[in-house]
């Protein structure tokens, strides 16, 4: 967050230090400072794959860019700090918690990929 503070929420749960339920008040700022370390692994396995990846689909990627699915897509943020890491366009999948599961069904039904996804 610009201001260094950003949105306020309260999370409720059990203090590990007492034991018993308790409410505390976090900000967005002390979020993304908790998650700093694991972001920049994020960014660097993504460096690392683009590094390892072959130059055709290299340039389809320049091209499309990258498409952001799963939970960590609706990290805020994150399509921002790959973009500017990468330099690449990046963007979050309309419904990035199911659109890989729907897309594979969808390849599934599809008699051209079939033989393509399926063992046995």
């Amino acid at each position: 967050p610009a201001d260094g503070i950003g949105k306020i929420i309260f999370v409720k749960g059990r203090d590990l230090v007492n034991g018993v339920p308790k409410e505390i008040q976090i900000n967005q700022g002390q979020i993304a400072e908790a998650l700093s370390e694991p972001v920049a692994t994020i960014v660097e396995g993504v460096r690392v794959a683009l590094e390892n990846t072959a130059p055709e689909l290299a340039a389809d990627i320049v091209d499309q860019g990258i498409v952001l699915t799963g939970g960590g897509a609706l990290l805020e943020g994150l399509d921002e700090v790959l973009r500017d890491e990468t330099g690449l366009p990046v963007t979050v999948a309309e419904d990035p918690l199911t659109c890989v599961a729907l897309g594979t069904g969808r390849a599934l039904e599809d008699p051209m990929f079939r033989g393509v996804l399926q063992t046995g």
